[in-house]
């Protein structure tokens, strides 16, 4: 009696030759990339984009992004390019006219993978109503990277509205967020650890193009805006203190958290003010004009948990205090290095 022995499906992964120029570049090229991000722009396959601008001024971003593992709950290293560039375009002002795209592949990524963190960003950049009008593919030798790297860059044209700046803040300001805390870093950093908890981790990567010119729209009047990513909302607040020669008190019984990711934050021993998030924006504006920021802020799905925390205050050592339910004060400090590497 003799046996056979089938041999296994393999899935098919990204080869050397993928990243040549070649014709099966082309069809990477055709069947996997322009199969999910394809639009008129971009099936011209030229050395650039040609973009119309409408605008005395354009605002220019660059990010690359290395996170690990490349899924995790609620989103993936696609999502979080897309939602990371419109992000920063967004708080400078600037309405998003284009996206460029770079991957970087590792032989051996499996192209099932590729495929899904393709759609992902077709999906986020559906949101956020901006298209991937340009773009590069390598492929490199296997080194234990992680299997796939993403640079983008990203053009806006700043509306004239829109002024957000240091030179503005005054003291008396109102410091506002638009949610929770620390869900994209926790969300990351519970798969890594194997983490189980009642109620999902999950990341909170999102376009804030939507919400940030719907309060501009509304009137608002943003005197200082930025994204909280890598140093969290400490480092934001850092940086105005530092700036302005101003102190910051925040209230902690008004920072929105997610019980879950609080909880994984005091199990790890990190400080969540300090933790990554990729759909959070610190907004300061004049304190009369605090309340209509939130009203209007509380409509949005990516603002339903904003609320002012705090207040820009005179200082003679600008530093920003944590003033607790009880009254006791504590200096929140920006992170001395990377609490949470390949975190973005």
């Amino acid at each position: 009696m003799s046996f056979s022995v089938l041999p296994q499906a393999v899935e098919p992964c990204i080869v050397r030759a993928h990243g040549g120029g070649g014709e099966m570049m082309g069809r990477l090229i055709r069947e996997h990339i322009l199969a999910a991000l394809g639009n008129p722009t971009l099936d011209e396959l030229t050395d650039g984009a040609v973009l119309s601008v409408d605008a005395p001024e354009i605002v220019l971003t660059t990010d690359s992004f290395v996170v690990q593992p490349l899924e995790f709950p609620g989103g993936d290293i696609g999502r979080l390019a897309v939602c990371g560039t419109v992000n920063d375009l967004a708080v400078m002002g600037g309405k998003p006219l284009g996206l460029s795209l770079a991957l970087i592949v590792e032989e051996g990524f499996e192209l099932g993978s590729l495929d899904r963190i393709l759609r992902s960003i077709a999906v986020a950049a559906g949101e956020a109503a901006v298209e991937i009008v340009t773009g590069d593919t390598k492929v490199i030798e296997r080194s234990g990277g992680g299997g796939l790297f993403i640079t983008t860059a990203g053009v806006a044209a700043r509306d004239r509205r829109a002024d957000p700046s240091f030179s503005r803040i005054r003291a008396g300001d109102a410091v506002l967020v638009n949610g929770t805390l620390g869900d994209h870093g926790m969300a990351v950093m519970s798969v890594r650890n194997g983490l189980e908890f009642d109620t999902d981790i999950v990341s909170d990567a999102a376009p804030l193009n939507g919400l940030i010119f719907e309060l501009i729209d509304a009137g608002v009047d943003i005197r200082f805006m930025r994204d909280a990513t890598r140093g969290g909302l400490a480092g934001v607040l850092a940086d105005i203190t530092e700036r302005t020669g101003l102190g910051i008190e925040i209230d902690d019984t008004r920072i929105p958290r997610n019980p879950t990711t609080h909880a994984a934050a005091e199990m790890l021993g990190f400080d969540l003010l300090s933790v990554a998030n990729e759909g959070k924006v610190v907004l300061v504006v004049a304190a009369d004009a605090a309340r209509r920021c939130l009203s209007v802020m509380r409509k949005h799905r990516y603002g339903v948990y904003g609320a002012c925390i705090g207040r820009l205050v005179p200082a003679d050592i600008p530093l920003v205090e944590l003033v607790t339910g009880a009254g006791g004060r504590r200096i929140v400090q920006r992170p001395y290095g990377e609490e949470l590497p390949r975190i973005c």
